[in-house]
């Protein structure tokens, strides 16, 4: 009730620097290089990484530094990888949904998410961004057959040096309700993890020029959290068929 109170007597202030902060934080551009390949030998791993700016590697020079081309240098040592990346500038959980609606079906052993802080910035309500995740989620596996879904949490926001106080502050109590209902979410269903972004993870001082993305130390440690419960997937799933 006090967060609510709270945000309606702040809303002049952070509608202005909503807009103010879209004005004035500089458009960095998606990272450079392909989107699709192979690399790496031992057992097939077919990997779908998709999602919003940070998944198409806004903050870093090319694909090479950014998340997918981390976590494929990261997993091409135990397996070889066949990598796609879908993901684009200002994607919403419901705009990757209707982009999956329509792209042709493939089957994917892993499927890495980066969604999450377009929804928050966008005012979506959080049980409606619950059942947009879910549904995700199902598409991910009915569609696209993915075994392993990884949910990557949402990054610590009230700490982003391009938000100025109290926006920082709404923002931030925002994508942290919604990084929790993700983590509640991926604990419900079986083929589901979540991926938390930590603060060390997120060191203010690796972060891209704009204030808002990762650089490239970010995204490799990042990729190396994520290539780590892939790893460790694997091995499970043999142990478990070797019994």
């Amino acid at each position: 009730m006090r967060h609510a109170l709270a945000t309606i007597a702040l809303a002049p202030v952070l509608l202005a620097q909503g807009r103010h902060v879209r004005r004035s934080v500089p458009e960095l551009p998606e990272a450079e290089g392909p989107r699709a390949g192979a690399s790496g030998s031992g057992p097939l791993l077919r990997l779908l990484v998709l999602g919003d700016s940070a998944a198409a590697g806004v903050g870093a020079p090319t694909q090479e530094h950014a998340l997918s081309g981390r976590l494929v240098a990261a997993l091409r040592a135990s397996f070889h990888v066949q990598w796609k990346l879908l993901a684009f500038t200002g994607a919403t959980t419901s705009d990757m949904l209707a982009h999956l609606q329509r792209a042709p079906a493939e089957d994917f052993d892993v499927a890495v998410t980066s969604l999450g802080v377009n929804d928050v910035t966008g005012r979506r309500s959080l049980s409606q961004w619950r059942r947009q995740q879910r549904q995700l989620v199902a598409l991910l596996e009915e569609r696209f057959h993915a075994r392993h879904i990884l949910l990557s949490g949402l990054p610590p926001m009230h700490r982003f040096p391009a938000l100025p106080q109290p926006l920082r502050w709404y923002v931030g109590s925002r994508a942290r309700e919604f990084d929790s209902a993700l983590a509640d979410l991926a604990g419900e269903l079986s083929r589901c993890e979540f991926v938390k972004l930590s603060y060390a993870m997120m060191d203010l001082r690796a972060m891209a020029a704009d204030g808002f993305h990762p650089g490239p130390a970010i995204y490799e440690q990042w990729a190396a959290a994520v290539a780590r419960r892939i790893v460790e997937r694997a091995e499970q799933r043999l142990q478990e068929n070797g019994t």
